[in-house]
């Protein structure tokens, strides 16, 4: 059977001093039939000097320029022009393990997955700590899913794009794009509206992602109070359709609207040295 085509998406601004370790991880993947869009976000660095050198040696690699309009801008516009049949996403100062895609294609071919979550590690300084949540799999369904998502939806592993892998054809299909309305959460509120359109879930637990926390990062310096409950109020009609979708939402109400209350975190557990990419 011949191998389905991974597009990897790699959005990036100002990554000078990472997207090298980055773009080389992606490169030295196991899995080889895939095409990298990596989409310059008006860099005012050397980072376009690094891409344009992988673009140049390896005919996998896609150099991407655009004005500067944030992540959910570059995702969109690389979504529209990639020709995979599975979307992949990496952010410019993350890197992936060597089997990371050869993982998530094996699991999603071999269960009929529609959507495919993994743990991942979080770098800070120079530890790592192991993070994941869901304690079932190989494949569970999409009920399960939600089921576990309700304990702790503010959860990285829940909410980011890059330690899951997804069907482009239902992206394609129903249009779903990254939302130019948030500045936080936007990966999340992707991830409620392709869950609608899920069948069953791929679950590897094990960590196939490196997630450098970012000390000054959005998330940390500009998100107020009053941002947060707006972010909420959007978050919240996805967060609670999923669930009236999937006949959840009335025994569980008062456990949805805690949502409300949760904080996006990516908390951590077991801690090990950092070793070198």
């Amino acid at each position: 059977m011949a191998q389905p085509l991974v597009s990897i998406i790699v959005p990036v601004y100002n990554g000078e001093k990472t997207i090298e370790r980055c773009l080389r991880s992606i490169q030295n993947q196991s899995y080889s039939n895939i095409e990298v869009l990596v989409v310059n976000d008006g860099s005012s660095d050397h980072t376009d000097r690094i891409i344009k050198k992988y673009a140049q040696r390896d005919s996998r690699f896609r150099y991407i320029e655009k004005e500067n309009s944030g992540v959910s801008d570059s995702r969109n516009v690389a979504m529209e022009q990639a020709k995979g049949d599975y979307f992949q996403f990496v952010d410019g100062d993350d890197w992936l393990v060597k089997q990371a895609t050869e993982e998530f294609v094996n699991t999603a071919l071999t269960f009929g997955c529609d959507m495919v979550i993994s743990d991942f590690y979080r770098v800070c300084g120079r530890r790592i700590y192991t993070k994941g949540h869901i304690d079932a799999g190989p494949v569970i369904t999409r009920m399960k899913y939600a089921e576990y998502m309700m304990e702790a939806p503010a959860n990285f592993y829940y909410g980011v794009l890059w330690n899951k892998f997804f069907r482009a054809d239902i992206i394609r299909t129903f249009a779903l794009k990254c939302s130019l309305q948030l500045d936080w959460c936007e990966d999340f509120q992707f991830n409620l509206e392709y869950l609608q359109y899920v069948g069953k879930v791929g679950v590897i637990r094990k960590p196939l992602y490196y997630y450098v926390k970012t000390k000054g990062s959005l998330v940390d310096t500009q998100v107020n109070f009053q941002q947060s409950i707006r972010t909420k109020r959007i978050l919240f009609d996805h967060y609670r359709d999923l669930y009236k979708a999937i006949d959840l939402y009335e025994e569980n109400k008062l456990r949805i609207q805690m949502f409300y209350l949760s904080f996006a975190h990516d908390k951590t557990n077991k801690v090990k040295w950092i070793r070198s990419a």
